[in-house]
């Protein structure tokens, strides 16, 4: 049997605008700790380097973590021109250089190449696994691995601002899995002049933005208070990219228990995922068929 996990019974989801020099397991842990929780986990890694939206979810909010993952996300980043570096990004050591310097026309051209349904190649140093082994373990031996490319789709990838010549703040809409390092690397190779993630800032994740956000320091300060929880977003607030479903009582007492059950949605086709709510609240995630959801996820 089991060890019974320790912590409240909490759920909802806390927005953290995560600092530069911490993990997102850091501080996930430190939420989970000040909130005294039994339960958390986010929704999409950042580099420890990155700043910006961690969304945390608590409790049966982990069962939404899926819905804001599968989320557009935005970025805004800024590309050191002019070298390239082992890790892709300003922490690692530099592997080569190039004196050359883009226009900003060229720049605008070439981001072009990018948008859309691309394929991308993760960078060295990440968490995608080579025969079982995290890439950044064995990259960190010193191997260099032969790593697939992956599908990313890019909403938008547009220019912001030139600060010099060295440097090109850009801000990209993309949907999951996307490495904005890789970005970083290959608009450097496209325009033959090199170039790494200087900065990263994610400014929003799915329905979570990074100015509605509490710091660490925040986190800190209100551990183990009412003033924390009030910070908690209801679990439905991870469901936002769903269309919804209302229960009938009994509706909502048959998904309580498992079983499919009827609800009230205009303009649902069969067979489409949807939430189903009552009175509000996250009942269950499922499938709508012939005026049932059929449950995937139950709430308690």
């Amino acid at each position: 049997m089991g060890r019974a996990r320790k912590g409240r019974d909490i759920s909802g989801w806390l927005v953290v605008d995560k600092p530069a020099g911490m993990t997102s397991t850091a501080v996930v842990n430190k939420v989970r700790w000040a909130l005294a929780a039994k339960k958390a986990g986010h929704a999409g890694t950042l580099d420890p380097e990155a700043t910006g939206v961690l969304a945390i979810a608590i409790g049966e909010a982990t069962k939404t973590v899926p819905y804001v993952t599968d989320a557009l996300k935005c970025y805004r980043f800024t590309v050191r021109l002019g070298s390239a570096t082992n890790t892709d990004d300003a922490e690692g050591e530099v592997i080569a250089t190039s004196e050359a310097r883009p226009s900003d026309d060229e720049i605008k051209e070439a981001l072009n190449g990018f948008v859309g349904e691309i394929m991308q190649v993760p960078p060295q140093f990440s968490a995608v696994k080579i025969n079982g082994e995290r890439a950044y373990k064995r990259a960190r031996d010193g191997e260099t691995m032969e790593i697939a490319a992956r599908p990313l789709w890019v909403e938008e990838l547009t220019m912001v601002s030139r600060p010099d010549a060295d440097h090109v703040t850009l801000e990209m809409v993309c949907g999951k899995g996307g490495y904005v390092r890789s970005i970083a690397r290959d608009l450097g190779e496209t325009l033959g002049c090199l170039g790494h993630v200087r900065e990263l800032r994610r400014t929003w994740s799915g329905p979570f933005e990074a100015e509605d956000g509490v710091t660490i320091e925040d986190v800190d300060a209100l551990a183990k208070s009412p003033e924390l929880d009030e910070k908690l977003l209801p679990v439905e607030a991870g469901l936002t990219d769903l269309p919804e479903a209302k229960c009938t009582d009994e509706g909502a007492t048959r998904l309580r228990n498992g079983n499919p059950g009827m609800v009230i949605a205009p303009g649902l086709e069969y067979g489409e995922e949807c939430w189903a709510s009552h009175e509000g609240r996250a009942v269950a995630v499922g499938r709508f068929k012939a005026g049932e959801v059929w449950p995937d996820r139950v709430f308690r």
